[in-house]
């Protein structure tokens, strides 16, 4: 299979997968996609494909249970697991200590930046806050193979800073796209190929060698899994992956995002599958928020109020903290905390030292509790996360001696709704940030600062999410006023109004910006929920 040649079906022996490449040129696009990293997604594909797509209509056959009034608990079949003895395999010694990780897309000048920041790991991420243009996507894949070798280097035009790596770097840990992902511009045998098997194919492949030449190994993050089965699926995945490159069983490291209600009542299965290969769980707190809005929408008394009412002093998402630093430390795994979405506010000294007073007290509130870490969107929240952390670890690089035993969190507590009001105020930032984000992400960017925020899919999932929960349950905001189709047209023209005086008008009216407008109204009072914002958004995408 000849890598080079995009948009065209790749010679092979006529016992070879049949692999097409779609999308278009792009530079340097033959060192990613080389015939290595081709072979080795084709025999995965053809190996793990069909149980990827079983998986897939579970959920929707779970959905159709919750619908019908089931509500998730712990599962009897797996009480063995919990109750047994068991501790996940040692990890290596970069990922001992992950006090402060930082998370942002695989552009170039992000990973450099991220990397050289005052952090012990960088997340690069090819999921929520990457938009999966194929440009992206392979260019991602480009820039990880360059830092890994440290011949990274941005020369920024704009302002004639050039970028490079320092001597100390931050571990590299990569986020490959989730389960119900497809990435359009591959096709195996006529199939389209999971998004999730491409960036990990491409990434191990290409890079597994001069990551232990560098001293350090494949680590993932891995999303959106909503059961153990489906944390089984990537560990068979990392199994044979490893045979076929000729690595070690137990080099990959994968830490598991508990960002789904149903993945939290299954903690303990998850990290007993990935035993070999766990590098820890972490609390993916915005989108454990949209998971739980999803997965009751048809239910009227799972209403949640404003997304600025759901915070993490709320009983189900501090019992849901609780449980899984208590699962995490009993198995001898990182217990990672969530995302501080704040950004510095250069202009407004109070203002800023507000959101940072905000950041200090979240992060104080993980390293309280006992994770081992946290995440932070800019590398100006670093010092600020390191510090908290530092202050309760008081120099030993993690909290796993915290087991936290007091903790008995029950199934109710995990779906126990949190109080507040729905507002108009919340409404129109639902529609404002949702529209804005949506026009952005069309435009090939994932990652967008809105109002001192750091948004990315996941709270701009949260914003449609609510609008379509409130309008199909006809909920009433503060003022006594229902949330109807009328309500929301109106709101609608009313932030489109405010997007335009923000923004100018021609933004507003060319561009993606239209279309970002319709499809966030069509999904929003669709007659039924569509499971991902950025499955419709994908098709709109080069």
């Amino acid at each position: 299979m000849n890598a080079a040649e995009h948009g065209r079906v790749h010679a092979r022996a006529p016992s070879e997968p049949k692999v097409e490449i779609t999308g278009g040129d792009v530079e340097r696009s033959q060192e990613v996609l080389t015939p290595l990293a081709l072979q080795l997604l084709a025999s995965l594909h053809r190996r793990f494909n069909p149980r990827r797509l079983e998986l897939l209509q579970a959920r929707v056959q779970r959905q159709r249970r919750l619908d019908e009034g089931e509500l998730p608990d712990f599962l009897p079949e797996t009480a063995q697991i919990r109750a047994g003895d068991w501790r996940i395999a040692p990890v290596p010694e970069d990922l001992l200590d992950r006090r402060v990780e930082i998370t942002g897309p695989v552009e170039r000048k992000m990973i450099i930046n991220a990397l050289n920041a005052p952090v012990k790991a960088f997340m690069a991420d090819f999921e929520d806050s990457l938009s999966p243009t194929w440009e992206n996507v392979i260019r991602g894949q480009v820039n990880l193979a360059d830092a890994i070798r440290r011949t990274i280097s941005f020369d920024d035009a704009a302002t004639g800073k050039i970028y490079r790596l320092g001597e100390r770097t931050a571990t590299l840990i990569v986020r490959p796209r989730g389960w119900h992902l497809p990435e359009k511009h591959v096709r195996i045998n006529g199939e389209p190929v999971s998004a999730a098997l491409f960036d990990f194919a491409l990434f191990i492949a290409n890079n597994h060698a001069a990551l232990a030449s560098a001293g350090t190994g494949p680590y993932f993050y891995l999303p959106k899994m909503e059961s153990h089965l489906e944390a089984r699926l990537w560990n068979e995945v990392f199994v044979a992956a490893q045979e076929a490159l000729g690595m070690a069983q137990g080099t990959i490291k994968a830490t598991v995002l508990i960002e789904t209600i149903l993945a939290a009542f299954e903690m303990d299965e998850i990290l007993h599958e990935l035993r070999e290969h766990s590098a820890g769980l972490n609390c993916g707190r915005w989108d454990y928020i949209f998971s739980f809005i999803k997965k009751f929408r048809n239910r009227a008394d799972f209403v949640l109020p404003d997304r600025a009412c759901v915070t993490m002093d709320k009983h189900f998402l501090k019992s849901y903290v609780d449980l899984l630093i208590k699962t995490c430390h009993r198995r001898g795994a990182h217990a990672m905390g969530g995302m501080a979405a704040q950004i510095p506010i250069k202009d407004d000294p109070g203002a800023n030292e507000a959101a940072m007073a905000r950041v200090r007290a979240d992060k104080l509130r993980e390293a309280n509790a006992g994770h081992d870490g946290t995440w932070v969107a800019h590398p100006g929240l670093a010092p600020i996360a390191m510090q908290a952390f530092d202050s309760v670890l008081k120099g030993q690089p993690n909290q796993l001696g915290v087991g936290r035993a007091e903790v008995n969190v029950s199934a109710a507590d995990l779906v126990r709704l949190p109080p507040g009001q729905i507002t108009e105020d919340g409404l129109r930032a639902c529609i404002r940030v949702g529209v804005q984000y949506l026009e952005a992400w069309l435009r090939g960017n994932g990652c967008v600062p809105l109002y001192h925020l750091m948004e990315d899919a996941a709270t701009a999932e949260i914003c449609r999410a609510q609008l379509w929960q409130w309008l199909r349950h006809g909920a009433r905001t503060d003022d006594g006023q229902q949330i109807t189709v009328e309500r929301f047209d109106q709101l609608m023209m009313a932030e489109l109004d405010r997007i335009h005086t923000e923004v100018g008008a021609a933004r507003l009216t060319q561009g993606v910006f239209p279309s970002a407008a319709r499809l966030f109204e069509r999904m929003t009072k669709s007659d039924s929920f569509d499971e991902f914002l950025t499955l419709p958004a994908y098709e709109l995408l080069s």
